[in-house]
């Protein structure tokens, strides 16, 4: 999960960089850095708790064509409509009104919220490994130190730190280093009868298709910030040259997914793979050529986790103050400080953070509840950008698209619409039902911004969809307190 190094990539060559200055290597490197995040190295772990080799090398394949699709829908999606640049719920108002627009805004800030929870979780998972007092990131000091630090980031970041260039070369550096690395020496000490053992899966893995089913939340994670390689296209040399490190960047991530995941396969039995503390790559790696490589990856992955999360909560408080400016959020969300800096979108993206933090103490697996829920939390604005394409494609008049739409575009999002909506399936009841707690709290925010604007507070769709997410929160929270779901 790396989105935020969109934002801070894209701010070393803003408004003010000199524009089609970008080579194609240039722009396929910033892809790549756009996707790489702290998620990879929780992948070993990950997969080895759904499924064995074949179900993992089917659902790279299915999420990698899924996101690919996906990636080209929101490329198809800056071409055809240059006039939508408030942000990715942009397209779901535009195709299917301003309260689904809203919970799209929403949603997406509230994914980037929890993914921040899910950094220090990771961290502190990763310290645990010499101090036993952290456990495995949701411990009550973890959580206290984890606490200190959102809360330090903050005041950092109030007082006007919103260039962070020079730590995201140092990300970038310490990101890429250690998982290609992992790779090689995995590929060294690769036992090919370990492999072999793990190729159908374990007795608890289940039917292939749930195999599958199960890793779909993890995949959706590590691809987050797929949307950002569009955003490159005006700083292009060469306008053609955006679809091609579209398609080279995500390949290259893709192919660096794939091989952390199959190789550990090789290194370890996938029992014992899925019983690794996180970061999983960390323990693969050790088993491999022993405590050098654990610490080794346990410091590239700290680096890595602490500067991004300057971007992403940059990125979070962003989402917030760019919706009010475009009156989908209150009007107290826009307002920023003599730096430039959204103080109170910034408040906010951070209280929730905090609020995720304590809930991972009643969750069994405190790193996994975080990034499933980021990832079930992004899907609804995914998923509705998606089918705004498939309504472009199929009625490029009425939704006043530049160019012309071809057949390839309609075949593209559809299946990118049909692969969203089978994460959502796949995510399963338990994190929608958590989703629309989340969710629904969040209309008091859009009555607020309407009454702001004297409007009326709900049309009669309006008020059908409200009473479906409201409904939904109900029975989640019903289901939580009757143990009918667990977090």
């Amino acid at each position: 999960m790396a989105h935020a190094e969109t934002h801070d990539d894209t701010a070393g060559a803003g408004p003010t960089a000199p524009a089609a200055k970008l080579t194609l290597l240039t722009l396929t490197a910033m892809v790549v850095g756009s996707m790489v995040g702290a998620g990879v190295f929780s992948l070993p772990s990950r997969f080895a708790q759904e499924t064995g080799v074949a179900g993992a090398l089917i659902a790279w394949s299915v999420a990698g064509l899924g996101m690919l699709m996906l990636a080209f829908v929101f490329q198809t999606l800056a071409v055809r409509r240059p006039d939508l640049d408030a942000g990715v719920y942009a397209y779901a108002k535009a195709g299917f009104g301003e309260y689904l627009g809203f919970f799209s805004a929403f949603g997406y800030w509230a994914s980037a919220c929890v993914g921040n929870v899910t950094y220090w979780v990771l961290i502190m998972s990763t310290i645990g490994a010499i101090a036993p007092a952290l456990g495995d990131g949701d411990t009550a000091p973890a959580i206290i130190l984890s606490s200190v630090g959102l809360w330090g980031f903050f005041l950092l970041i109030r007082r006007g730190v919103k260039e962070a260039t020079a730590i995201n070369k140092i990300v970038t550096v310490a990101k890429l280093v250690p998982i290609i690395v992992f790779v090689i020496l995995a590929l060294v000490c690769f036992e090919p009868s370990v492999f072999a053992d793990n190729f159908g899966g374990a007795d608890y893995a289940g039917s292939l298709f749930n195999q599958v089913r199960g890793t779909m939340l993890a995949t959706v994670f590590v691809f987050l910030g797929v949307e950002g390689a569009s955003v490159y296209s005006r700083h292009a040399r060469r306008r053609e040259d955006v679809g091609r490190a579209t398609l080279l960047g995500f390949l290259s991530v893709f192919a660096i997914f794939a091989s952390v995941t199959i190789v550990s396969y090789g290194i370890l039995p996938m029992s014992e793979i899925a019983e690794l503390r996180q970061p999983s790559m960390a323990g693969v790696l050790e088993a491999a050529v022993g405590t050098w490589g654990k610490v080794f990856v346990s410091v590239g992955l700290i680096v890595s986790v602490l500067g991004a999360y300057l971007a992403w909560t940059l990125m979070a408080a962003e989402v917030l103050f760019v919706a009010a400016k475009d009156e989908d959020m209150p009007r107290f969300l826009g307002r920023s400080s003599g730096d430039d800096v959204p103080v109170p979108a910034l408040l906010m993206s951070t209280a929730l953070s905090q609020v995720v933090l304590v809930v991972t103490a009643f969750s069994d697996d405190a790193f996994t509840f975080a990034l499933d829920l980021t990832s079930s939390l992004s899907l609804i604005p995914f998923l509705l950008a998606a089918a705004f394409a498939a309504k472009i494609a199929l009625r490029p008049r009425q939704e006043k698209v530049a160019g012309r739409s071809t057949r390839g575009e309609l075949v593209v999002a559809s299946v990118a619409t049909l692969y969203t909506a089978f994460l959502l399936f796949a995510a399963g009841l338990k994190f929608v039902l958590v989703s629309f707690i989340v969710y629904a709290p969040a209309t008091f925010l859009f009555v607020k911004a309407r009454r702001e604007q004297n409007r009326r507070l709900f049309s009669p769709k309006e008020a059908v969809i409200c009473a479906v997410s409201v409904a939904g929160a109900v029975v989640g929270v019903v289901a939580l307190a009757v143990g009918w779901i667990e977090l």
